[in-house]
């Protein structure tokens, strides 16, 4: 063989290695096109299946939290009550000493010259009048 048919042969191998190269391309690139949109479709898919598991945990956390606070709020409020009954039998027939911290507020909370002004009849302070 001379020179000139070994390059010919080359040249039709090279030409049909370009050619298989260019059809393996063109049947390649949409395949993966159609692969690359798939993985791209299940990354999204995953992607917001783990934000709307994200959201039902955060609102669970909230309710629950929202429960405990009302139950706080409950127990406060029997706290509360239950004070306020202990006071209230305590000072039930305990006049004097509902006077005594009535003059000690007004002593305390005097400002400057405060008049204080007790309704009486007949010289009895009107507080007084009903016992008489």
């Amino acid at each position: 063989m001379n020179d000139g048919a070994v390059f010919s042969l080359w040249a039709v191998i090279g030409i049909l290695l370009l050619s298989g190269l260019t059809a393996l391309a063109m049947w390649g690139c949409p395949t993966y096109n159609v692969y690359s949109a798939r993985m791209t479709g299940e990354a999204e898919l995953q992607q917001a299946q783990q934000n709307r598991q994200i959201a039902v945990q955060e609102a669970q956390a909230k309710m629950e939290a929202a429960k405990m606070l009302a139950q706080a709020e409950v127990e406060r409020a029997k706290g509360v009550a239950q004070a306020n009954k202990i006071i209230a039998d305590g000072l039930k027939d305990n006049e004097a000493y509902l006077r005594y911290l009535w003059i000690t507020d007004v002593a305390n909370n005097q400002k400057g010259n405060t008049v204080i002004y007790v309704p009486t009849e007949a010289q009895i302070p009107v507080l007084e009048a009903g016992k008489r």
